[in-house]
């Protein structure tokens, strides 16, 4: 894969600014229904985009599972 289609690195231990900005990506970038198929709300690129993938990933190395927000 190419570096830049490569995730953003999930820093640990989780800094609250980090934290503050995956909340902010899981509300913001989610799937929206197209015809041809579902795509990021923000970027209109496949869903997950990548800072969807990011924010999920900081959430879960912060401690929270699935469907929980801080």
């Amino acid at each position: 894969m190419s570096v830049l289609l490569a995730d953003f690195p999930v820093v640990v231990p989780v800094p609250d600014e980090d934290l503050l900005l995956a909340q902010l990506a899981v509300r913001v970038h989610v799937p929206k229904r197209w015809p041809q198929s579902p795509l990021c709300r923000s970027e209109r690129v496949p869903c997950p985009c990548r800072l969807a993938r990011w924010g999920h990933a900081t959430l879960r190395a912060a401690g929270f599972g699935a469907g929980q927000l801080p």
